[in-house]
């Protein structure tokens, strides 16, 4: 785990009609402030990322489809510096992950359907206060590729 980010397991409520999803709410220990929330689709195989923000907190969830969402911790002074981390979100791990600022992260759409992830952030987007990096091209160390074990 890196220092700071949570992932919050999140109730599925299904019946005949069909399902209500969680993701968040100002009564949770870990909400913060609402900027806004957004929604991004990503195809299968595709990158989004990298990026970083320097005040916005992000709290993901993968509504429809699945994704691998990874994070790399290059603040100075934070105990995890250096560290990657890999979450899987969709329909087996339908989580809720809190991303401090600071911390750089993209996700990749899995499996054979465009993906839905909703992010409820802290702030209004402002692209003036992110940093982005080619997913491919850059110093982090981690390799986008699927790996066979």
């Amino acid at each position: 785990m890196i220092d700071g980010v949570l992932v919050v397991p999140l109730k599925r409520i299904p019946d005949e009609r069909g399902t209500v999803l969680h993701m968040l709410k100002r009564t949770d220990p870990h909400f913060t402030e609402f900027g806004e929330i957004y929604f991004s689709t990503i195809y299968p195989g595709v990158v989004k990322g990298w990026h970083k923000h320097a005040e916005m907190t992000l709290n993901y969830a993968c509504i429809h489809g699945r994704i691998k969402l990874v994070l790399f911790d290059d603040r100075e002074g934070s105990p995890t510096r250096g560290e990657v981390m890999e979450v899987f979100l969709g329909p087996d791990n339908h989580s809720l992950v809190q991303i401090p600022p600071g911390v750089w992260n993209g996700f990749k759409g899995m499996g054979s359907e465009t993906a839905i992830v909703a992010n409820c952030c802290t702030h209004p987007h402002d692209p003036s206060r992110s940093i982005r990096l080619d997913p491919f091209d850059n110093d982090i160390p981690y390799d986008w590729e699927i790996r066979q074990h």
